[in-house]
């Protein structure tokens, strides 16, 4: 079975996110899509200063500025969202283009 590319764009933007916050006891597949990804409820535990990490990185690996359209809080309330905005914006074959 084939990924599509949304759910390549989610496994790959998890990887990033588990690499940006030094997360090393989990796999980028078992991060949920719609589970809270900053805060009390995340399911990785974490917190603001993650959240500066994980704009960061996605900025860099994707091309994409968040801080400039939309408040990094909307963005990256879930792995989805996150996902959503970098599609939105062109930046969903960047990480894959840089790569190649």
């Amino acid at each position: 079975m084939s990924l599509r590319p949304a759910d390549t764009l989610l496994r790959d933007l998890a990887a990033l996110i588990l690499e940006a916050c030094q997360v090393r006891d989990r796999d980028p597949a078992e991060l949920p899509a719609d589970a809270p990804l900053i805060g009390p409820d995340s399911a990785l535990g974490l917190d603001s200063l993650d959240a500066v990490e994980i704009v960061v990185a996605v900025e860099r690996a994707y091309g994409v500025r968040i801080a400039g359209e939309a408040t990094p809080r909307e963005v990256l309330r879930t792995l989805s969202t996150l996902g959503e905005f970098v599609a939105a914006r062109g930046g969903e074959q960047s990480l894959v283009a840089g790569a190649a």
